[in-house]
């Protein structure tokens, strides 16, 4: 398979072509269905996800009940990549939240690729160091910044890796990614809606001013944005 033909994910294009046609033949096409579990906080890794587009949100669950949205993940990366090389578990669950499609292999394939080639060890630790600079960005925003903000910029992460400005995403759900409660969302949407920034009826959001919502979004979203394209180069 040429370059050209290759999945639509950030990390599967990066790959140098030897190592992206002995990875290939492992390679099977998934559906990302909604609220599905891909691994496991603790758990084992059994395989490893390269989404097409969606998103998976990896989730920390906390004693009193709640979760935490600690990073998301979408065609510029891959779920488990990391833990499978290292053997060792998730430190979160990781669930979908937006459906989508995905190129999935053998956490044990996967593996074996990885040991055949210098650079595909040397890609899966750059995205990790990505992904750990999304995670750290991700708390700090959460702990500073107002709802409207992070709102704000999960949203347009939400439309990168989805590549629409339409989102089949209900308020409970986004409050919990930005972990807030659900009437401080719907505030905030409620305005943005006044402002002609977002469209929004039960189940689905749409984003009809890219511009408005760049400007309501903190500093997070181009800081993450950068530090992935710094590490893994820029999206095509």
């Amino acid at each position: 398979m040429s370059a050209v033909t290759r999945p639509p994910n950030r990390l599967l294009q990066a790959l140098p072509p030897a190592e992206y046609a002995q990875l290939h033949p492992l390679l099977e096409t998934v559906d990302l269905t909604k609220e599905t579990a891909l691994a496991d906080a603790g758990a084992p890794v059994q395989r490893v996800y390269f989404p097409h587009a969606g998103v998976v949100s990896m989730m920390i669950n906390l004693s009193d009940g709640q979760s935490v949205e600690i990073a998301t993940i979408g065609r510029d990366g891959a779920v488990g990549a990391s833990a499978a090389l290292h053997e060792r578990p998730l430190l979160a669950d990781a669930i979908v939240v937006v459906p989508g499609t995905a190129s999935v292999v053998r956490a044990e394939d996967f593996r074996e690729a990885a040991d055949r080639s210098a650079e595909f060890r040397t890609l899966v630790a750059l995205y990790e160091q990505a992904l750990m600079a999304q995670t750290q960005q991700s708390v700090a925003c959460n702990v500073s910044h107002p709802v409207e903000a992070r709102l704000s910029r999960w949203l347009l992460r939400a439309r990168d890796l989805c590549g629409s400005e339409a989102l089949p995403l209900t308020q409970e759900m986004l409050a919990q990614m930005i972990g807030v409660r659900r009437n401080a969302v719907s505030i905030v949407a409620h305005g943005f809606q006044q402002a002609g920034i977002l469209r929004y009826s039960r189940g689905h959001i749409e984003i009809t001013d890219i511009d408005g919502l760049r400007k309501a979004a903190c500093e997070c979203y181009a800081t993450v944005k950068a530090h992935a394209e710094q590490l893994i180069g820029p999206e095509d």
